[in-house]
Formats: structure tokens, C-alpha cells, sequence
């Protein structure tokens, strides 16, 4: 008999002092649990505990030298989770806070969805505590050739497959690429995530932001309602959030907040496409922040408020794990907030989870509705197989139908009371593909 406390005290066991996984892996064993006793075959199988435990994970030191010539040295990570469907899958996230615990997490989260996308790749997760803010071209090149130098050991078309995620943007993916095609002596689909020029697919940078936004009006449509004229708070300002908050205001939604570390945009009649073109140079090109932004354009910016201060229709938290609190939560639902759709992983920490499914609005995770960028990543890797070029709307129609295939599955195994449990649906949906392949190979 599996039991989701003793489970999930395992788990912390064997992880001890992980919060981010030891909550991920209990978030989806909630409702996988009660979906294998229903099939003992997962549970004869032990399923679910071996999908836990990484197939390995690969740490290693990255020394490299600074614009004065000093030695630094940084840690690098390659959590790769499962290949039970395909190669390993998934980003480089270059940041401080960037630890053991968070990869995991990410890598755990990054099997399910990529699963639900039902293209044939497997989950991983990988980085640095490096951070590239505030370093030259120069420094970031040779960091991103250090870190590659170890890691393409580890990595190919074939085998795993790494794309960006925060702090790892065209410009580091550029470099991470460059040193593996030198070193391996071979051009291959080994990275997602590239330039155009050079193999990348159109709409790629676009595709989480987009992605989740499709999700949304997917969502809305169940309800006969749409996004146009919704009042949308969202948090953050790299490529997820400026990306959904472009295709918000195309389909006629007011985008009323953005949000970096420095603190909250707030725009009261809503960000205009202008506003969002400027603030994605300040952002993207100049890589300053939003408050620099604000003071230059006389707009309303706050140090010490977020998003989730703001009355709004729906929230679409696109930064970082564990921005919701369950007191934020709780604040949405009493301002009349009616969708939450997560551009980010797993932004709302467990408290604020189950407020939003007990409140019973439309709640997209993360896992489903964040699917888009790895989906174009998986289309990027069918191009360089095939030695060809999408154009930009066959890529968007792609991307629309994968992501209207995910939001299908999730109503196929979120049916509850009359409604749909989006997180149910969508972590279940995510677990059988997976699962049946593990129990096809046997116990190994």
C-alpha cells in the first residue's frame, strides 16, 4: 500500500533539507497516489518511487578567469531525471540562487510536462550558481566556455539535450553552442534554444509566454468566456513574462503589472504595446531594471509591493518558484481574481496551491500550462534531424495545437465534481506516459 505520508517522509529522508523538491514531488504525488491504486500495475511496479530518484546527477567545478585576469570558480550542475521517453530535456539556469534542491525540482517537474507535450524527450535540469548580471560579454564567454568544456561529457542529440532557462539567454546559448560544435568537432541539435542562424527555430524565445497565454484562452474557453477586456497582473520581466504579456494584449487584455527584483511596474490602464517594446529593450537588450525604466517614463513603480497586490480578472505568475504565498493567494480570490495560469515553475508555494483549487477558479500549473518553450524546444530538435527551417506561423500552429493537446489531457484526467482540477489533470496525464514506459522495460 502506497501512503502519501509515508511516501513523501521517505522522500525527505533521502533528500534531506530540499524544500523545492521535497514540494514538488509531494504536489504530485497528492494526485498520482489515488491514480495508482486505481491501476496496480504502477504500483506493483513501484513506479512512482523510482520516478523520485534522478538517473543521475552530475556536479562539477567551472574555473574561469575574470576581466582582470583573477580565477573564479563555480559550481556546475546537470540533474538528468529520466529518459524513459526520450533524451534528456531541459534548461541551464545561471543564477545565485541556483542549488541541488532547485534543479532537482526542476528537473522532476520538467518529466511531467514534457510528457504532456507527447513529444518523445525525457526530463533534465542543469546550471550554476554563476551569474552572469553585471559581467561583460567577455566574462560570460568565458565562463560559458568553461562550464561547457565539462559538460558536453554528458550531453547530445541523442543523449541529453540542454536549452536556456533564467540568466541563459541567445547570447550564453551562443556560447555554450559554439564550444560544444569546437570540442565535439560536429554539428548537431545538441542545444535548443540557438539563433536562427545557426539552427534555432522562429518563435522559440516567444514560446513559453505565448504557450501560456494559448493555455489560458483554452482554460477560459471551457467557462464560453475570453481573454479580451480581462484585467491580467503579471510578475516578471525576462521572455516568459514580456512574451505572455505581448500575446495578452493582442487578444485585448490589459496587462496592468510587470515586476523584476528591484519591485512593481504598475500601469492602471494597462501596458500599451509601446511600453512593452521599450521596457523589452530596458529588459532583453540593456539588461537594466524596471525601475530604471519607470523613472525614465514617469510611470508608477514600487520597491516593496509585488503583483499580487493589484485587483485583477486573472494572474499570471512568470518569474520564479514559490512568489505566491498562501496570504497572496488568498488576496487574488478576495480581489476577484477568476484565473491563475503559471508561466513560471511551481511560482505558488503549496499553501497558495490548494487555495486555488479549493476556490475552485481556473488554475492552470505550471507543468502544463509553461509546456510551450520546451515544446518548440522538442521542434527545434525535429528541424536539425530533418535539416530544415519552419517558418514562423507553421511553428505558432504547432505550438497552438500542442498546447490545446496538453490542456485536452488535462480535462481527460482532472474530471472533478462537474469541473476540471487542472493540477490533477495535468500531473496525472503527465505520469502515465512515463509510467507505462518504465513498466515496459521492466526494473531497471
Amino acid at each position: 500500500m502506497l501512503e502519501l505520508e509515508s511516501f513523501t517522509e521517505a522522500v525527505a529522508r533521502r533528500n534531506p533539507g530540499e524544500k523545492e523538491y521535497q514540494q514538488a514531488v509531494r504536489e504530485v504525488a497528492e494526485k498520482v497516489i489515488p491514480f495508482v491504486h486505481e491501476h496496480p500495475r504502477y504500483l506493483k511496479a513501484a513506479v512512482l518511487e523510482r520516478l523520485v530518484e534522478p538517473d543521475r546527477i552530475i556536479v562539477f567545478r567551472v574555473a574561469w578567469e575574470d576581466a582582470e585576469g583573477n580565477v573564479q570558480v563555480n559550481r556546475g550542475f546537470r540533474v538528468q531525471h529520466s529518459n524513459a521517453i526520450g533524451p534528456y530535456k531541459g534548461g541551464l539556469r545561471f543564477d545565485p540562487s541556483v542549488n541541488l534542491s532547485v534543479l532537482k525540482f526542476l528537473a522532476f517537474e520538467q518529466v511531467l510536462k514534457n510528457s504532456l507535450t507527447t513529444l518523445p524527450i525525457g526530463g533534465a535540469k542543469g546550471g550554476s550558481d554563476f551569474d552572469p548580471k553585471g559581467k561583460s560579454d567577455r566574462e560570460v564567454m568565458h565562463f560559458c566556455h568553461a562550464y561547457m568544456t565539462e559538460m558536453r561529457r554528458y550531453i547530445g542529440k541523442d543523449v541529453d539535450v540542454p536549452a536556456g532557462d533564467i540568466g541563459v539567454g541567445p547570447r550564453e546559448i551562443g556560447y555554450l553552442f559554439g564550444q560544444f560544435k569546437r570540442i565535439s568537432n560536429e554539428f548537431t541539435g545538441a542545444m535548443t534554444g540557438k539563433g536562427p542562424a545557426f539552427g534555432g527555430s522562429l518563435i522559440r524565445t516567444e514560446a513559453t509566454g505565448y504557450g501560456c497565454v494559448y493555455f489560458a484562452r483554452e482554460m477560459l474557453d471551457t467557462r464560453g468566456e475570453v481573454l479580451e477586456g480581462k484585467q491580467c497582473a503579471v510578475s516578471g520581466a525576462g521572455n516568459v513574462a514580456l512574451f505572455a504579456a505581448e500575446k495578452l494584449i493582442e487578444f485585448g487584455a490589459r496587462v496592468v503589472t510587470l515586476s523584476d527584483r528591484s519591485g512593481l511596474l504598475h500601469v492602471e490602464g494597462g501596458i500599451d504595446g509601446d511600453q512593452l517594446a521599450a521596457i523589452r529593450r530596458v529588459k532583453l537588450d540593456q539588461r537594466a531594471s524596471l525601475g530604471d525604466y519607470a523613472d525614465d517614463a514617469g510611470l508608477d513603480f514600487r520597491s516593496d509591493a509585488d503583483p499580487w497586490q493589484v485587483p485583477c480578472d486573472a494572474a499570471f505568475p512568470c518569474a520564479t518558484q514559490n512568489e505566491i504565498s498562501e496570504a497572496d493567494a488568498e488576496g487574488l480570490l478576495t480581489g476577484g481574481c477568476e484565473l491563475v495560469v503559471e508561466g513560471a515553475n511551481m511560482p505558488a508555494t503549496a499553501g497558495a496551491a490548494h487555495a486555488f483549487e479549493r476556490s475552485g477558479i481556473l488554475y492552470g500549473p505550471g507543468k502544463a500550462a509553461n509546456a510551450g518553450g520546451v515544446a518548440i524546444s522538442g521542434l527545434e530538435m525535429t528541424q536539425n534531424a530533418m535539416r530544415l527551417t519552419w517558418t514562423r506561423d507553421e511553428v505558432d500552429r504547432r505550438l497552438q495545437a500542442i498546447m490545446r493537446r496538453i490542456h485536452e489531457q488535462c480535462v481527460e484526467h482532472g474530471a472533478e465534481d462537474g469541473r476540471t482540477n487542472y493540477v490533477k489533470g495535468a500531473n496525472i496525464g503527465g505520469f502515465v506516459k512515463v509510467a507505462d514506459a518504465m513498466v515496459a522495460y521492466g526494473v531497471m
